[in-house]
């Protein structure tokens, strides 16, 4: 009988092969809380998208006890029962949300060059209903949102 240390193993240098061409990737997964319930939104070129901003807790606590959030908009094609599921979630609902990432360059209104990361929806599940104390919690959300108004540029512009 022969042990399983003596057997062959493949050399784990070895690449795999594929017929596709290799291309630069930029994604994100995200688990966070909704802001706002989401909005379908118009583009330039005629179709709908899902336009919702996500709040992300850090894991270190500032100064005060809080943990810092981090906000991201997020815009969506998705259509259907999964565009209707979206545009009912609440105010609160945590998400795990898969997305593309782009970064953007784009003209403010005062005319100075601004860069934004644009966030395209690929896939999104819900983890867990609005929390009780959601609205307390959130006082910081509205300011913190707001500051994520800028527009999404490069988003449905296709």
């Amino acid at each position: 009988m022969q042990s399983l240390r003596s057997l062959p193993r493949a050399a784990s240098s070895i690449r795999a092969f594929s017929t596709t061409v290799p291309r630069p990737l930029a994604k994100m997964q995200l688990i966070g809380r909704l802001a706002e319930q989401p909005e379908l939104m118009p583009t330039s070129t005629g179709r709908e998208l899902v336009r919702y901003a996500l709040g992300v807790s850090g894991t270190s606590k500032d100064e005060n006890g809080n943990k810092p959030v981090s906000w991201f908009k997020v815009a969506s094609f998705v259509e259907g029962a999964q565009r209707d599921l979206l545009l009912s979630l609440p105010k609160g609902t945590q998400l795990y949300v898969e997305c593309d990432a782009k970064m953007d360059t784009f003209q403010s209104q005062d005319g100075s060059n601004r860069t934004a990361l644009n966030l395209l929806q690929r896939n999104f599940e819900m983890l867990s209903k609005p929390r009780r104390d959601t609205e307390q919690s959130t006082t910081g959300a509205e300011s913190n949102a707001s500051a994520a108004e800028e527009p999404l540029s490069g988003i449905g512009q296709s």
